[in-house]
């Protein structure tokens, strides 16, 4: 086994950048191993709903980005919110402003979802939804449902048969189901076209419910969708390790400050851009697979969207080293504890 790796720049197609400070404090992280990464639209106070937000959140980044632009290949991948009130003139509107997909939250589901979708199938959503097909936009999904008398771990469940009608009705709009987090969604998209796929998380290949609630509450393992059962988190890493393009690299790395994870009512949200290279390769290398690393963080995503392979390269190198306590305003995943892996920069 060598003790260096050499990876193609990653592309994350999933990733919270927020605005601000935070922005500042985080994008640097993503950048220094991503050629690419989807920005997610629901920020706060403003969210991404419209081409001028598209216009005006991606200068947010690149402002946010000055520093090492010149050192680095980034690209942000723009998107939109997808709520009740979008339209096919606002599909069309974003698409000329450069947004790649369109991100759907269910109502209530997770951080700044409560002006969520409703419903999925009203027919003036259908025709937003016909548009993007046309358009070439991608429809994301946050994969989960609040129903009455559903537990928070059986949400993405209640989901999938949504997903299957989606992608039945819609067969050329290429459908995301994001951070998958449980056997049965797996099989689904295993299932389904060509027009589906799944991104899967770093967190959710190493955590299963013990880890948030199990041993006290630990809310920095604390994140939408919640970690399952431990034949959900094998089901995740065979996916992940298994060669198949329907599963990509999409870390949903999402930072809050301190304040607001460590309170009476925690915000759910793992920041696992500081360690996610070096997570993987452990992750990968104890799987048996370090071979199909570069495929999950590099290839099938750009594939699935359309995308040329990114330039540049990333290298590791097998040196222990202590995960910081906490990075700006935020504790990064594995906070304090030792990982195997190193980024070279």
């Amino acid at each position: 086994m060598s003790d260096r790796i050499t990876l193609r720049r990653f592309d994350d197609m999933h990733c919270h950048f927020r605005m601000g400070h935070l922005l500042n404090e985080v994008l640097p992280v993503t950048a220094l191993y991503a050629g690419r990464a989807i920005a997610m639209p629901n920020t706060r106070p403003r969210a991404i709903l419209t081409g001028k937000d598209v216009s005006w959140y991606r200068d947010q980044i690149y402002r946010a980005g000055n520093w090492f632009a010149k050192q680095l290949s980034f690209e942000p991948l723009m998107t939109i919110e997808i709520r009740d009130s979008t339209t096919p003139e606002m599909i069309a509107e974003a698409k000329r402003a450069g947004a790649v997909a369109g991100k759907v939250y269910p109502l209530g589901v997770t951080t700044n979802s409560d002006e969520g979708l409703r419903d999925f199938f009203r027919p003036e959503i259908s025709d937003t939804f016909r548009a993007m097909e046309e358009a070439g936009m991608l429809l994301l999904l946050h994969g989960e449902l609040d129903q009455e008398r559903t537990l928070v771990t059986k949400r993405e469940e209640v989901f999938l048969p949504t997903l299957v009608m989606l992608a039945k009705k819609f067969p050329n709009l290429k459908i995301v189901l994001e951070h998958v987090s449980t056997r049965a969604g797996i099989e689904m998209v295993k299932q389904l076209g060509k027009n589906v796929a799944a991104t899967i998380t770093a967190h959710h290949l190493c955590l299963t419910l013990n880890d948030v609630i199990g041993y006290g509450i630990q809310p920095h393992n604390a994140c939408n969708p919640m970690p399952k059962d431990f034949d959900d988190r094998d089901a995740l890493i065979k996916a992940a390790t298994s060669g198949n393009p329907k599963f990509f690299l999409g870390s949903d790395t999402a930072p809050h400050t301190r304040d607001k994870k460590e309170c009476a009512k925690g915000a759910c949200g793992v920041f696992t851009a500081p360690v996610l290279p070096e997570l993987l390769v452990e992750i990968f290398e104890q799987a048996g697979h370090l071979g199909q690393l570069e495929d999950f963080t590099s290839r099938f995503g750009a594939e699935f969207y359309g995308l040329p392979l990114n330039e540049g390269e990333v290298v590791l190198v097998k040196r222990e080293w202590v995960v910081p306590k906490q990075i700006g305003s935020v504790v990064p995943f594995r906070a304090g504890t030792k990982l195997q892996w190193k980024l070279s920069q």
